[in-house]
């Protein structure tokens, strides 16, 4: 069972989740994305959102079940430390692979509740 504080965290990943997808209006095409500056920084800042929201989940509850929690945290201290190397075909296949298992996974573990 999730405490308050994990539900909010959750929450918070799911409502980020749903703003890239709002960014990206809907369409999972990489050449708009990387033609488009101001939608990959968008991007990159809900992944830094998402990406402190499971650190912080992590210290509330290390056992929490979250499918490619380290390489999300990775991925926003990237962002944050070392903007001038990140990847975009990185984030391109986390937004595309990995996005839906996070989602389908903070979900379930909120109507657990």
């Amino acid at each position: 069972m999730i405490n308050r504080d994990e539900k909010k965290l959750l929450l918070d990943i799911i409502e980020c989740i749903n703003s890239i997808d709002d960014h990206l209006e809907n369409e999972r095409i990489l050449e708009n994305y990387l033609s488009n500056k101001t939608k990959r920084r968008a991007v990159e800042r809900e992944f830094e959102i998402i990406g402190e929201a499971i650190n912080k989940l992590l210290k509330l509850n290390p056992n929490i079940s979250i499918s490619y929690a380290r390489i999300i945290v990775d991925l926003r201290n990237r962002v944050i430390h070392a903007y001038d190397s990140v990847d975009d075909i990185l984030i391109w296949k986390i937004i595309v692979k990995d996005l839906p298992i996070l989602l389908e996974e903070a979900t379930k573990l909120i109507n657990e509740n």
